[in-house]
């Protein structure tokens, strides 16, 4: 598979942003999310391929763009859906599954088709878990950005609190992906960007 260049990536992301704005916003978040992961990767040594993962998580939020209105206001009552939408786009662009995967598999710790029964979540019944060692890369990373007002960064304490919201076996699942690649440093990255560390 031939993996998009980030000139390609970031020329998607322009194609599909309704404004200046949601552009800045989404694939900024995007490239701290890449930079995150490739801090981990380094710092675990964990074997996944590191070209896959920047590609996943350059692209993996680009179905947000489809959540703005005429108005260029986001709409955060649908916000779960924008993994779905994300995958839908990436597949109409031509571009394989396996990218695709990265935005629908990387909501949460993973949402599965028991998640969307119980919770009457607004997304085709199944399974959105990260399957592979890139996939849970990308989800991970993505845990410690936040594209809020104003975007900040998420220490993995607060993210455990937060997830607990879902339930204790989203929790657990997140401390052992804590385990398995370490904590990100953050601060840096946060002084870099200018975004608050929460």
């Amino acid at each position: 598979m031939e993996i998009p260049s980030y000139d390609d990536i970031r020329a998607l992301h322009r194609k599909h942003a309704p404004s200046d704005a949601a552009f800045a916003l989404v694939f900024t978040h995007c490239e701290i999310v890449a930079d995150i992961a490739d801090q981990l990767i380094s710092r675990s040594g964990v074997d996944v391929d590191p070209d896959l993962v920047r590609a996943g998580c350059l692209l993996h939020d680009i179905g947000v763009y489809r959540l703005y209105d005429a108005d260029g206001r986001l709409d955060g009552s649908a916000y779960i859906t924008h993994g779905v939408l994300g995958h839908e786009l990436l597949a109409a662009e031509g571009l394989p599954e396996t990218l695709c995967r990265f935005c629908s598999h990387h909501t949460g710790v993973g949402v599965t088709k028991e998640d969307v029964l119980a919770q009457n979540l607004p997304l085709p019944p199944a399974d959105y878990v990260p399957a592979t060692p890139e996939e849970r890369m990308v989800m991970y990373a993505d845990k410690f950005h936040s594209k809020s007002t104003p975007p900040r960064f998420v220490t993995p304490d607060s993210y455990a609190a937060r997830v607990g919201r879902f339930g204790a076996d989203k929790t657990a699942l997140f401390q052992s992906l804590r385990r398995h690649y370490g904590d990100p440093e953050l601060a840096a990255l946060a002084a870099a960007h200018g975004h608050a560390l929460t």
